[in-house]
């Protein structure tokens, strides 16, 4: 049975933070997560997406920043459990925690963090005619390497976000970009639909909307795409077509735990620590849901800073914990130089 101070389920960006606010009040972590390396979906679905909105970076993929996050957690030498699912939770007597995954594997511990994200997902996907047929042929959900489109005529469906910033993003790689949305207005930052205009006007995004692909065509992949705009119905030859309408969270086994749920997010008490229903389980990032919620890596990081000041104060509930800044905290030598450290992560991973 692997035994730590802070459990923490997930390890994206906030469960990856955590073991840095939780090794500088001298706190172990370790971290259980189904995908087979840490990240998330930073690592897993788009770890060459640009983020915009990490303090200090002007922009960072998704994948560098999850390398950044290792870097900074090396010192305190987390432990790893990776493509394994968490599936049960046991309160034991002593107030203690016992997690055990899909594979059988125990940790203990007296404080659990869930930091899952969206948990487990799919894509959610166009209702089209023989559209099966055609992914992977064609047809793809997810974007893990633009430079797979270089030189090709892609074609983008969707009005977030992710669809905004791809369009922009594949419009120095592909031959031909085009963003096709259903409505006039998109839902994304603002500043992204203004890029995304001006690339229309300097004819390095073709904009098609109000919308929508109605067909596909091909015989062993796809070589085009049928679409309806208004009255007008008309065929655009792609080699590519990325329908980007987001993903369809499921908290998986999490949501058997006892924990208070609404709308497929684990309810927190944001007043104070970030506490679920059960006390000395928390649950921080995308996962939870409080008033005033906002799903941002940065708001995860705050969450996971409060969180482990609590978490300390259970541990230890007779000790006073004093507030340093990490300028005379002496991170740089704890537990040995950070190039052993970093070793130590690396090798616990394998």
């Amino acid at each position: 049975m692997i035994h730590t101070d802070i459990l923490i389920i997930g390890a994206g960006p906030t469960g990856l933070f955590t073991v840095f606010e939780a090794g500088l009040l001298k706190l172990k972590c370790h971290l259980i997560d189904a995908l087979p390396q840490p990240g998330g979906q930073c690592s897993e679905i788009y770890p060459k997406k640009p983020i915009y909105d990490i303090p200090a970076y002007p922009e960072i993929l998704a994948g560098d920043l999850t390398q950044k996050l290792m870097d900074q957690i090396a010192p305190f030498q987390p432990g790893f459990t990776l493509g394994e699912r968490a599936d049960t939770l046991e309160k034991k007597d002593d107030g203690t925690f016992v997690v055990t995954t899909n594979k059988g594997t125990q940790h203990k511990a007296p404080i659990v963090a869930i930091a899952g994200g969206l948990g487990s997902f799919e894509p959610r996907k166009p209702m089209l005619d023989n559209l099966s047929f055609y992914e992977d042929k064609g047809v793809q959900y997810i974007i893990k390497d633009p430079e797979v489109y270089r030189g090709r005529r892609v074609a983008i469906a969707g009005g977030g976000d992710s669809a905004l910033d791809w369009a922009i993003f594949l419009a120095d790689v592909a031959s031909e970009v085009t963003l096709i949305h259903r409505r006039k207005e998109f839902r994304g930052a603002l500043d992204s639909v203004e890029k995304v205009q001006d690339l229309s006007n300097a004819n390095k995004i073709n904009l098609i909307t109000p919308a929508e692909v109605v067909a596909l065509e091909g015989t062993d992949s796809l070589e085009a795409i049928s679409l309806q705009k208004e009255n007008e119905s008309f065929r655009l030859e792609v080699d590519d077509f990325i329908p980007l309408f987001g993903l369809s969270p499921k908290l998986g086994p999490i949501a058997y735990w006892g924990l208070e749920i609404e709308k497929n997010a684990i309810k927190v008490d944001n007043s104070l620590d970030y506490q679920t229903n059960i006390p000395g389980v928390y649950a921080i990032g995308d996962v939870n849901t409080y008033p005033g919620k906002l799903k941002l890596i940065l708001c995860g990081f705050h969450e996971a800073t409060l969180m482990c000041q609590s978490a300390y104060q259970r541990i230890f509930p007779d000790k006073k914990n004093v507030l340093k800044y990490t300028t005379v905290s002496g991170i740089s030598g704890f537990d040995g130089s950070r190039k052993e450290a970093e070793k130590a992560v690396i090798k616990s991973i394998q």
